[in-house]
């Protein structure tokens, strides 16, 4: 094997290969991580969605399905956190990371690294990487704009070098990538791997509806996966469809209503009270990247992206993806996917060193 893919990466999480799957919400369940872990490269189990008594069993599964470490995701504003953190600590001899965004602080932090747990949150912005690493992060990954989801609007070019240029910790890239190639560029970069969502979400080990695999698959126009903040007052890119055009023609008050609706639907669903439900939404909006109206809107996004990924509906649902969407026409298993990868990287820094010996 190269030994140029072997970084920091593969040493401190004990993969085989520095490609990391994200914890994409409703995605990233039990069988994909264990795909991913398998392959060779490393998952992250997405524990942000799940409710009380969901991440037990799921870390039992993860367990049963592969003797890989794997890492957890979640974030501190859902209903279940403490159930969550105290999950993973009781597991730290398989949970060899934590991811997350909107993080926890200094002092749960201090929890996971003196459990062995090491800490590796995303970021979109130079001023969250260095925040997360003032805090205690081992690792940041960072997403430029053309990832899926939340994202920031600065591209993988400009602020994964910006990055690694402020921060000492190393640094995982995410935003854009999809094969071999671009692997190979983050490490020439200076990043210890990659991190990639929509390629992992577009595999046959997806739990996504085949239907919406199919409408990803057919995607052929980056410019079709954009970025709106029509959902829940955050920029978040999704591929285009009727309910992106249905909510970005809403009125401030329509879209209210529309939020208020799915948040009783979600809080019955996670089994909360007012109350409950009430103070989840005063503690998102003390959060640092917190605001009014993205703490309103944000109960429409769960309903809707479960039914867009799981449910089949590409119209009524939302799809969030990367822009590489456009360039992935075909499913392929995460060992495939892997492999295929490695290959490639391996074959590109060959080649860029084969090229470098003969103008010596």
């Amino acid at each position: 094997m190269n030994g140029a893919l072997q970084t920091e990466l593969t040493r401190r999480l004990g993969c085989r290969h520095p490609v990391v799957q994200t914890a994409m919400g409703w995605v990233a369940d039990p069988g994909l991580v264990a795909a991913t872990t398998n392959a060779g490269g490393f998952g992250f189990l997405a524990a942000a969605v799940m409710g009380a008594g969901e991440i037990g069993p799921a870390l039992a599964a993860v367990r049963a399905r592969t003797a890989g470490n794997f890492g957890v995701n979640f974030h501190m504003f859902q209903p279940s956190a403490d159930e969550v953190i105290e999950a993973i600590l009781a597991n730290r001899d398989r949970v060899r990371a934590v991811s997350y965004g909107r993080g926890p602080d200094a002092r749960t932090i201090a929890r996971f690294k003196d459990a062995g747990i090491l800490c590796m949150p995303t970021v979109g912005a130079l001023k969250h990487a260095l925040k997360a690493v003032e805090l205690g992060a081992d690792f940041v990954t960072v997403q430029g704009g053309e990832g899926g989801g939340h994202t920031g609007a600065v591209p993988t070019s400009i602020l994964l070098p910006q990055v690694l240029d402020a921060v000492t910790v190393p640094v995982v890239a995410a935003g854009g990538f999809h094969d071999g190639r671009g692997l190979a560029a983050a490490l020439a970069w200076g990043a210890a791997g990659i991190a990639m969502g929509t390629r992992f979400l577009m595999t046959t080990e997806s739990p996504v509806n085949p239907r919406t695999l199919a409408a990803y698959v057919a995607v052929r126009d980056p410019g079709e996966v954009r970025v709106t903040t029509a959902v829940d007052g955050l920029p978040q890119r999704f591929v285009h469809n009727d309910a992106i055009r249905r909510m970005e023609g809403m009125g401030a008050l329509s879209r209210l209503v529309a939020s208020l609706h799915h948040a009783r639907r979600w809080g019955r669903a996670a089994g909360l009270g007012y109350r409950q439900m009430l103070a989840l939404a005063w503690r998102s909006m003390r959060a640092e990247d917190s605001s009014f109206a993205s703490t309103v809107m944000a109960p429409n996004l769960p309903r809707l992206v479960q039914q867009g990924l799981l449910a089949g509906d590409t119209q009524g649902g939302l799809m969030p993806a990367g822009q590489v969407a456009a360039l992935i026409n075909r499913l392929e298993s995460c060992d495939d996917l892997i492999t295929r990868i490695v290959a490639e990287a391996e074959g590109r820094i060959a080649a860029l060193c084969a090229a470098g010996g003969k103008r010596e």
